[in-house]
C-alpha cells in the first residue's frame, strides 16, 4: 500500500501496488473472491484488521490504498476504523465513486485512495480533516508513493525512475511492470523493494490487468516466495459474452 502505479496501453489497464509493512505485522492472506455487502470482490486480506489495500469488484472497479495524504502526519489514536476497511466500504458497492464522495471519514487516519471505474480514474486524499477529490487523466501514466514512508526527495526520485521506465520501454507488459516494481536500484531505504533496519519491508507486489476480454490479478508474496494468478470475471464481461 505504499507504491502504486497506473498504466494504460491500447485498451489494457495495469494497476500495480507494493505493500510495505513492519515485520511484526502478519502476512496477508492470498487473494480470494469474497462477498462483501452482497457484492463479489477479489482481494488479498489483511488478517490483522480484516481489510485490504487492493480490491476489484464484480462491476470491474478497482480500488488501491496508500497510507497518508499530503504529508507525513502525526497519528492521533484511537481511530474508529482502519483504512483497509474503508477501502472495502468503497469498493463493495455498484457506485464506489459516489461512496467515495459521501462516506463518513471522521476519526479515520489520513490516506490516499486511487479508484478506477470504467474510463474514470479518481484520487481521494483524506488529510484527517478534509476530503480532497480529484479526477485524473486515465489516458496518462501515474505513480504514487506513500508520504508516511518517503520524503519529497525520495518521491521525486521514484517518479523520475518511473518516467524513465515508461520512456525507455518499447512495449509495456504486465511482467515488465512487475519487474519495475521489484527493483530497488540498490536502495533498500527508498527503492521499490525496501528492507530497512527499522523492520520495514516490502511484503508483496499485487497487480490487476484489465482488458476487454479478461481480467486477472497477480499477487507476489515476497516473504514466502509465492506467486498467485487469479482470473476474475466481472458482470460487465459475463453479460457481454
Amino acid at each position: 500500500m505504499c507504491t502504486v502505479s497506473y498504466i494504460s496501453r491500447q485498451g489494457r489497464c495495469f494497476i500495480t501496488s507494493n505493500r510495505d509493512e513492519h515485520i511484526s505485522r502478519p502476512i496477508a492472506l492470498e487473494p480470494r473472491e469474497q462477498i462483501v455487502n452482497s457484492v463479489k470482490l477479489l482481494f488479498p486480506k489483511d488478517p490483522q484488521a480484516g481489510g485490504t489495500w487492493f480490491a476489484i469488484n464484480e462491476f470491474g472497479a478497482v480500488a488501491v490504498l496508500l497510507n497518508g495524504a499530503f504529508v507525513n502526519h502525526e497519528r492521533k489514536l484511537p481511530y474508529d476504523k482502519s483504512r483497509g476497511l474503508i477501502l472495502l466500504d468503497v469498493i463493495a458497492n455498484s457506485e464506489p465513486q459516489v461512496v467515495l464522495q459521501t462516506m463518513e471519514l471522521k476519526q479515520v487516519e489520513p490516506f490516499t485512495l486511487v479508484l478506477y471505474v470504467g474510463v474514470d480514474l479518481l484520487e481521494l486524499r483524506w488529510d484527517g480533516e478534509k476530503r480532497h477529490l480529484k479526477q485524473l487523466d486515465a489516458g496518462k501514466d501515474h505513480i504514487w508513493s506513500s508520504v508516511t514512508l518517503y520524503d519529497e526527495k525520495a518521491i521525486a526520485r521514484r517518479e523520475s525512475l518511473f518516467d524513465e521506465f515508461i520512456a525507455t520501454t518499447e512495449e509495456i507488459t504486465e511482467s515488465k511492470i512487475v519487474d519495475f516494481h521489484s527493483n530497488n536500484n540498490q536502495d533498500f531505504e527508498n527503492g521499490f523493494i525496501i528492507d530497512r533496519n527499522t523492520g520495514l519491508k516490502t511484503f508483496s507486489v499485487t497487480q490487476m490487468v484489465l482488458d476487454q476480454d479478461q481480467m486477472a490479478m497477480q499477487h507476489f508474496d515476497l516473504l514466502n516466495d509465492r506467486k498467485y494468478y487469479i482470473p476474475f470475471s466481472p458482470k460487465t464481461l459475463e453479460t457481454s459474452k
